[in-house]
């Protein structure tokens, strides 16, 4: 029996094309709730820059790739922060041998050390708010729970050489989401199934990136996004339809949900 649904947000609950959620998928996500299931986000965004979910209403929230969750939308309920070690060792890499931007996310607001193209083309394509931009030491002495940092793939066992305790989690080729080693959204199923009171193999889980693989691999039923990239969709239990062709709903109706 399914208790709990979770969703990523961009390109599984919201289109890159539109910045918006289908119609079917309003109405999917509503029906689900008429029924008692739960509904949660699972996503790497900060819970301030979710701005693109509407009026639809979730029990909770899994954000910052997991190590920020929330029961409603103010009820922590688990987080960690990257330890202070590793942001000394980052701000020090960055500063003497390597500068490129990196969003640097505290508990209430986030910011960033610098802008170029390629964070100018992700603001883009997630719809984002004008982020202000802070020197590389302000965040010495702040409590950071994720860093959006523009490195690449050939860059990253350099980079992360700076972050012994931290875990790159990439989902497009121009940056990864840094958080600390052994938590993801896998962690937050299993912090928000703890305080609502079901187990991961009652949950379905449905994503489209890098960072959705553990969640997917976790779930009682994984399902991969038609949109996904292809290392997403060899792990899931089902791969449905794109976000823009009712993939959820195609889901849901799958496996006899709606």
């Amino acid at each position: 029996m399914i208790k709990a649904i979770f969703f990523d947000i961009d390109g599984t609950l919201v289109s890159f094309k539109t910045h918006c959620m289908p119609e079917s998928t309003v109405k999917a996500i509503e029906e689900i709730r008429k029924k008692g299931i739960k509904v949660f986000v699972a996503t790497g965004r900060h819970f301030s820059a979710i701005n693109n979910l509407g009026d639809v209403s979730f029990d909770g929230y899994i954000t910052m790739n997991g190590c920020y969750c929330l029961a409603g939308k103010d009820k922590v309920i688990f987080k960690e922060s990257i330890p202070q070690s590793d942001i000394e060792t980052f701000i020090d890499y960055l500063e003497n041998i390597d500068t490129f931007p990196c969003l640097f996310v505290e508990e209430n607001k986030l910011s960033v050390n610098m802008v170029n193209t390629d964070v100018q083309y992700l603001f883009k394509l997630l719809n984002f708010m004008e982020i202000p931009t802070k020197p590389l030491g302000y965040y010495r002495d702040k409590e950071l729970f994720q860093l959006t940092a523009f490195f690449t793939k050939e860059q990253e066992e350099h980079v992360m050489q700076s972050l012994p305790n931290g875990n790159a989690m990439r989902w497009y080729p121009t940056f990864a989401d840094v958080i600390s080693t052994g938590i993801d959204k896998r962690v937050g199923i299993d912090k928000i199934g703890e305080y609502f009171g079901f187990t991961a193999s009652e949950t379905i889980a449905f994503g489209d990136g890098g960072n959705d693989v553990e969640m997917l691999r976790h779930a009682g039923i994984g399902v991969a996004m038609g949109n996904a990239d292809d290392s997403v969709k060899s792990i899931a239990d089902y791969v449905t339809d794109s976000v823009d062709n009712d993939g959820i709903l195609k889901a849901l109706q799958h496996f006899e949900i709606i």
